[in-house]
């Protein structure tokens, strides 16, 4: 990795930074909310375990770079590359080290539409909870029939921006990613059901889609969601289809290589030989020598046919499970086979 510089926000270290970590300026034509900010209504607690997955990610220097980039110019990071390059993971390891809470992830499918990412709204439950109160006037509060979705989320005036995965957009209809266009570049949306009622009911309090009871609430002003913090929005593709030139001018783009052997054994280390172990430099110095011959293999492998990072650590994780005096040579092979299959081809039978 290159030198980090001074203006870096994230690192890449994979640990949380120490003490507060203070965000720059907003840039003057990306300025949003004038409402009052919110504070994290999702407890603390609940990020235990959820970011371990971050916590192995190992950050080239273009990715360091391209990440404060957008962190900087409150603009999405679109990440391109074949299966199991790490993109995935790259927003949890911003998570964890810049503190911003648990990942909020949109999954996208061809029938994902930009209403599913911002909020739903249960009018028949509300309609059915009316009508078995018995009071045809006692109407139970909208807010608690509304919650939003990880995009409406997001967009919330929180002090601090929250992390946003979208993954797969490559994945949705055509008409999803130019959806997103307005949401990108003002950084709010409007839920008609709440502003409707901003005579009556100014502030509404509406379920987040991480909500987990009550407790965890959060404001809505006259039916309008509007960023103090733009959320650092990760957007994956797998490069199976293009994007109009008007979606990328409002992303920083950024492309995964597949790992370099180098980074592949960074990557083996930080998962199977994890500092913390209480091992000898001896038997930590064998067991590299073990990986990079199945690194080596890997790598040699990939160049006929796409291989992701996971399929290596599936490799060494079970030949670790053979002992030396195992008469089982011959399917150990096998097995190291099957689990090598390139992702481009048919299953080997």
């Amino acid at each position: 990795m290159a030198p980090l510089q001074s203006w870096h926000l994230y690192t890449g270290t994979g640990e949380p930074r120490e003490g507060e970590v203070t965000f720059p300026p907003i840039p003057p034509w990306r300025s949003h909310s004038e409402q009052p900010v919110i504070e994290r209504f999702v407890s603390d607690s609940s990020e235990n375990g959820i970011l371990e997955r971050g916590k192995t990610y190992q950050a080239t220097s273009e990715e360091v770079d391209m990440v404060n980039a957008a962190l900087y110019l409150r603009r999405p990071l679109i990440i391109t590359g074949i299966p199991g390059t790490g993109k995935s993971s790259l927003a949890y390891s911003v998570a964890r080290e810049l503190k911003l809470g648990p990942v909020l992830r949109w999954n996208i499918t061809s029938r994902s539409t930009l209403q599913d990412g911002l909020y739903r709204y249960d009018a028949i439950a509300r309609l059915q909870d009316s009508s078995l109160s018995g009071d045809e006037k006692k109407v139970p509060d909208i807010g608690r029939y509304i919650r939003l979705g990880a995009l409406g989320t997001a967009l919330l005036p929180t002090s601090k921006p929250r992390v946003l995965l979208i993954d797969e957009i490559d994945k949705s209809d055509i008409d999803l990613p130019n959806d997103l266009l307005n949401i990108f570049e003002e950084g709010e949306f409007l839920i008609p059901e709440l502003f409707r009622l901003k005579g009556e009911s100014k502030q509404v309090e509406v379920y987040p889609a991480d909500a987990v009871d009550d407790q965890d609430m959060a404001p809505v002003v006259d039916g309008r969601v509007r960023c103090h913090e733009f959320p650092f929005v990760v957007l994956t593709s797998n490069a199976e289809r293009e994007f109009s030139p008007a979606f990328l001018r409002r992303c920083i783009r950024l492309h995964l290589l597949p790992p370099s052997p180098e980074k592949l054994l960074k990557i083996v280390e930080a998962h199977m030989l994890p500092m913390s172990e209480s091992i000898s430099d001896a038997l930590r110095e064998e067991k590299r020598l073990q990986y990079q011959q199945i690194i080596d293999n890997f790598v040699q492998r990939r160049k006929s046919g796409e291989l992701a990072t996971d399929q290596l650590l599936h490799v060494i994780y079970m030949t670790s499970q053979f002992n030396e005096g195992d008469d089982g040579e011959e399917r150990k092979n096998k097995l190291i086979e099957k689990l090598l299959n390139p992702l481009n081809s048919r299953v080997n039978m």
